[in-house]
């Protein structure tokens, strides 16, 4: 199951939910037939249940959603908190030079030099573009901009993103 984003709260008296975004494109949801809801990201097989979301649109920076069988704010009050996701395969293709964050979680980063810096741990969504959250087996923490001056290579069947970052930065 692939997470794109959490139920923040009811939006409205008719159903409608507030969604934090976790990823890019929400618009592009709203040509799923369904969409699946779970209280716990970290259990991809467990309390997912799917539904159908009856209107979709864009509000301010986020998105709204109501679904189907949802019809005031008292029930639109349960699914605060819910996570929203999608099983893989129900994902379209990415184009060249795009991921999907959930496939860069864990990814192994490694400098021009070949030192390893780190595993992708998150992606942290800034006003001017993402940025890794890299963390070695110390803990200790770098955050690098995902831009292409930074990211040079990005190997998924690796499990590699080599950098172009110094190890004393």
């Amino acid at each position: 199951m692939i997470v794109l984003g959490r139920i923040s709260a009811p939006f409205g008296i008719r159903g409608w939910v507030k969604l934090q975004v976790f990823g890019d494109d929400p618009q592009a949801w709203a040509q799923m037939p369904q969409w699946w809801l779970g209280a716990d990201e970290q259990d991809p097989e467990g309390t997912w249940q799917a539904r159908q979301p009856a209107e979709c649109r864009m509000h301010g920076k986020g998105l709204i959603v109501r679904f189907e069988g949802i019809e005031d704010r008292s029930a639109a009050e349960k699914l605060a908190g819910l996570y929203v996701g999608v099983p893989r395969e129900a994902l379209p293709k990415t184009g060249k030079n795009e991921f999907y964050w959930a496939d860069l979680i864990g990814l192994v980063v490694v400098n021009q030099a070949g030192e390893p810096l780190g595993r992708v741990a998150e992606l942290v969504r800034t006003g001017a573009h993402e940025v890794l959250d890299v963390r070695d087996e110390a803990g200790c923490q770098r955050l690098l901009p995902f831009v292409s001056a930074v990211i040079k290579e990005v190997d998924l069947a690796a499990r590699r993103i080599r950098v172009d970052w110094g190890s004393d930065w």
